[in-house]
């Protein structure tokens, strides 16, 4: 920092004694405040040039890079045997069906208003039969509940 303070003081140094050479001579007379401002024009922009690439310079980038990671996944029934929902858990819980339907909804990522649609009811009823279903299963968020559900058996 000390040796740009004492670069600039002798650039300015510089320019003021080029221009008390030339004081007296007839451009600097007529023109002088042209001069002035040019100089110091010249000064700010090679200053703001200066700074621009300077704080350019110390960005950091960040470089994200997605790395695929096999996960093993438990196969306990074979993929060609049909989902059989767990009724006997289901009861023990206390699910309604259509509570147990609203969740199968969930669980294929509907939002309350596209259930509602399909379902032709309002979305504040969705809203009802969800966080009831949510309090059964002991879940807090969708998709714990949904988690949960699979789990249990409830969900395919």
């Amino acid at each position: 920092m000390k040796r740009q303070v004492l670069i600039f003081g002798v650039v300015g140094g510089v320019l003021i004694t080029v221009l008390k050479w030339t004081e007296y001579r007839f451009l600097v007379l007529e023109h002088s405040f042209e001069i002035y401002g040019a100089l110091i024009a010249a000064l700010f922009a090679g200053l703001g040039i200066w700074l621009g690439v300077r704080m350019h310079e110390r960005r950091e980038r960040v470089v994200v890079r997605e790395v695929t990671v096999p996960v093993e996944v438990p196969v306990s029934i074979p993929a060609s045997a049909p989902f059989t929902r767990d009724e006997a858990k289901r009861e023990q819980l206390g699910i309604t069906p259509r509570e147990m339907e609203i969740l199968t909804l969930v669980a294929e990522g509907l939002s309350n208003r596209e259930i509602a649609e399909r379902l032709f009811v309002s979305e504040n009823t969705v809203k009802t039969h969800c966080s009831r279903a949510f309090d059964k299963l002991g879940a807090k968020r969708r998709t714990q509940a949904v988690q949960l559900g699979k789990e249990m058996g409830l969900l395919p």
